[in-house]
């Protein structure tokens, strides 16, 4: 595990590449064994239904939060008020939303960054090396070439447990500017 402290008191952590259901319980585990309480989000149905009630009081406790991915917008707003209401608040999310190969990943932690100024955590479990590491924080410029660019050129190296799953680092060019 390589890790160094978290810079400021509210941030945002994406975790790439997102390619297995291992990444979750990996990534809980490592949460917890350098005793960090960063939250987390994930899709509305893990927190809802007669499995939601149960299974959600558990995901909450660990830290989860659910998104109603159906109305991206108005998550980043929430997600928004959210962290600003409180002292202390980093995001943990997976920008792929999904396990499987898609075309882009998902903007909403890019308009959340720039929306409040927050550092993103360029985090990754990376299967070949058997690392898991959050070491590099930067700051998303709005210049949405140049921020891809960057994500694309540290992530370069880092592999999922299966490769070929791992999006593409490209927004969808209706996602190209902060709402």
């Amino acid at each position: 595990m390589r890790f160094d402290g978290l810079p400021e008191p509210r941030g945002v952590a994406i975790v790439y590449p997102h390619t297995s259901n291992w990444d979750f319980v990996i990534g809980l585990l490592a949460k917890w064994a350098i005793n960090l309480p960063i939250r987390w989000i994930g899709k509305e149905t893990l927190f809802r239904g007669l499995a939601g009630a149960t299974i959600g009081r558990l995901m909450r406790l660990w830290g989860g939060r659910p998104v109603e991915r159906h109305h991206p917008s108005g998550a980043v707003e929430q997600l928004a008020q959210m962290m600003r209401s409180e002292p202390w608040c980093w995001l943990g999310l997976s920008p792929e939303g999904t396990r499987r190969h898609t075309d882009y990943i998902r903007s909403g932690f890019y308009h959340l960054a720039l929306k409040l100024d927050l550092p993103v955590a360029l985090a990754y479990i990376d299967y070949r090396r058997r690392e898991i590491g959050v070491t590099d924080f930067v700051r998303m410029s709005g210049d949405r070439a140049r921020d891809l660019e960057m994500m694309r050129s540290f992530y370069a190296d880092k592999v999922g447990r299966f490769p070929a799953q791992a999006s593409a680092i490209a927004f969808r060019p209706s996602e190209g500017s902060p709402r």
